[in-house]
Formats: structure tokens, C-alpha cells, sequence
């Protein structure tokens, strides 16, 4: 009897012990600024998922979303530091920190989130850019093209935005002050009720965000902008140390996990926007078209952010001029 109680005690010891070895015991926190019920933030969350099935559960992922973990600004940092092991969030909401990425953001005249994505993973694919080191970046993507939207001011000429205050952030804030307007920046969760109070006068962003954000509850009128049409890129960062600490078959399994997900945001975007727009006409808002003469004066008051971006750049030893070229040839070719 006590030999039978002995083994079972044995057994169960190496039960125990076991169990980490099979589990793998790698967990990975992931932190996300979009609220959970975003598309974003379904997809982040379907990645999570992903990864989980293929590693077989040798990685899984607890996620965060809705800025719990760490806020839209610091959620790069945040990454660096290790108080997530992934992080998403607007490469905008650090402005100066990622210079040659920035020139994605530039108003180039987007029309559409899977383009704008493309042209984020090929300008990191073509420069891997030093200011990415510190972390492993996973993949970007970007929104369609952001346009003006407003409360209560029509604008349908350049004369109609001075003075404007508007909700701007990196690049779309330096269109706004180019066209006569006054950027005030602010994370999105923050702009609703700015807009909804009369702290700023309305924003620039993508169509989607009137679903997405629900914007289309504060804001009447959409000026539809193309001509200096810009986006905002997103990354998908993890801890370096993190990553490299991973077994190789999981990094396999991530790294193709991210090169279909990119693809899938940028797509998800598009979708947004259709339904974004729908939304807004639902809630009475309007849509003001410019017309070509109009819309060229929009785009030449724009072209010296472009300018000063490459001269900027190129002052600072980084390949401005070619980056731009890069852009405007990847929009030629789509």
C-alpha cells in the first residue's frame, strides 16, 4: 500500500511538471487603442487567435483593446519598455519620432486604405527605416483617404477653412494649417467630444471614422478633399527581446501570419469606408464636392508640405527625395 501511494505521489510530481513544457508557456500581451468593437481591433484580435491556432498553442495572446493596457500615444513606448509585448497604434500620434515613415502620411492624394497600406509595407520593405530598430515590427497599415469633415461650417473653398479649429494629428495636421486652418491635436477617442463641445470646429479623417467613432453623430458636413487626400499609418510593433526569444517555428508562424493580415486591415478600411458614408448621410450629414479648379487650388496651397518634407529630410542625412518618388511611383503604378 505504501509502495501504491509512493508511485501515485511520483506520478503526480511529474504530472505537474509536465504541464508547462506541453503548454509552452508563452503568453504574449497585446495592446490596442481601438475600442473592442472596431473592425481594427477585430482583426487585431483575430491575429491573436491566428497565432494561437498556428503555433499550435505554443504562443497565445491576452489582448487588450480600447487603450486598457496603454494609451493610443504611449503604446509604442509601451512595446520598447515591455509593459505590452505588442502594441498597435498611429505612428502619428509621436510626431518626429518616425521621420522617414512620416512621409507616408503626406497628403499624396490616396483613394483607397488597401492602396495606402501597400505603400506603408513598401516604403519599411524598401528603406527599413532606423527608427523602427528598437522594436520587431510585425506590419503596418493605413486608412483610406482622410477628407474634412465639419460641424455647423460649410466649407466649399480654401477661403472657408481659415481660422478653422479641427482635430489634426502628424502630417494631416501640417495639410490643415497649409490650408488656412488651426490643427489641434488629439488621440481619436479624445476628438468626439471636442467636436460634440465646440472645442474644435470638426477633423480630417477617413470616412470610416463616422461609423467607427461614431463621428457622425457631431459632425454635418464632409468636404470631400481628394486632391490633398492623405492617411494615417498604423504599425504593429513587438518587444525586440520578446521576439527573439521566441522558438524559431513560432516566428515562422507569425511572421506569415503578418504578411496576409496587413492586406486584410488595408481591405477593412475600404469596407469601413463605404459603410462609414452611408452612416453619415443616416444621420443627416452631407457631402460637398469641389470642383477641378477648386481642387487644384487645394492641392498647390498643400505641395510645399511635400517640399519642405524632403528638404527636411534630406538636411537631416535621410532619403527624403527618395521615399517621396518611391510613394508617387507606387500611386502611378495603382
Amino acid at each position: 500500500m505504501k509502495k501504491t501511494i509512493t508511485c501515485l505521489a511520483a506520478l503526480a510530481v511529474l504530472c505537474c511538471l509536465s504541464v508547462p513544457a506541453k503548454a509552452g508557456g508563452v503568453t504574449l500581451s497585446y495592446s490596442n487603442f481601438f475600442p473592442p468593437t472596431h473592425i481594427q481591433s477585430k482583426l487585431a484580435e483575430a491575429w491573436c487567435a491566428e497565432v494561437e491556432k498556428r503555433t499550435n498553442g505554443a504562443v497565445k495572446v491576452d489582448y487588450y483593446p480600447g487603450g486598457t493596457l496603454t494609451k493610443a500615444p504611449a503604446a509604442y513606448d509601451g512595446v520598447v519598455e515591455g509593459l505590452s509585448d505588442v502594441g498597435m497604434s498611429a505612428l502619428a500620434y509621436s510626431r518626429g519620432r518616425f521621420p522617414v515613415m512620416a512621409a507616408v502620411d503626406l497628403p499624396m492624394g490616396y483613394t483607397s486604405g488597401v492602396q495606402a497600406t501597400g505603400v506603408a509595407n513598401g516604403v519599411y520593405a524598401k528603406f527599413h527605416p532606423a527608427e523602427l530598430s528598437d522594436t520587431k515590427v510585425m506590419y503596418f497599415h493605413a486608412h483610406g483617404p482622410g477628407l474634412l469633415h465639419t460641424k455647423g461650417v460649410e466649407v466649399r473653398k480654401l477661403e472657408d477653412m481659415q481660422g478653422l479649429k479641427l482635430r489634426a494629428t502628424g502630417n494631416s495636421a501640417k495639410v490643415v494649417k497649409a490650408l488656412g486652418g488651426t490643427p489641434v491635436a488629439q488621440s481619436m477617442p479624445d476628438a468626439y467630444q471636442a467636436i460634440q463641445k465646440g472645442v474644435v470646429q470638426g477633423g480630417m479623417y477617413p470616412l470610416e471614422t463616422n461609423e467607427g467613432w461614431k463621428m457622425a453623430e457631431v459632425v454635418d458636413h464632409c468636404t470631400e478633399t481628394f486632391s490633398v487626400a492623405y492617411t494615417t499609418t498604423f504599425f504593429v510593433v513587438m518587444n525586440k527581446a520578446k521576439w527573439e526569444s521566441l522558438p524559431a517555428e513560432a516566428k515562422a508562424a507569425i511572421e506569415s501570419i503578418n504578411a496576409e493580415w496587413g492586406a486584410k486591415h488595408g481591405q477593412a478600411w475600404d469596407d469601413s469606408d463605404v459603410s462609414g458614408k452611408a452612416f453619415l448621410k443616416a444621420k443627416g450629414g452631407d457631402f460637398i464636392a469641389l470642383s477641378d479648379e477648386e481642387a487644384a487650388r487645394w492641392k498647390a496651397a498643400a505641395a510645399p508640405i511635400i517640399d519642405d518634407y524632403v528638404a527636411d529630410s534630406e538636411g537631416k542625412g535621410l532619403p527624403g527625395k527618395a521615399v517621396v518618388d518611391y510613394i508617387r511611383a507606387s500611386l502611378n503604378a495603382n
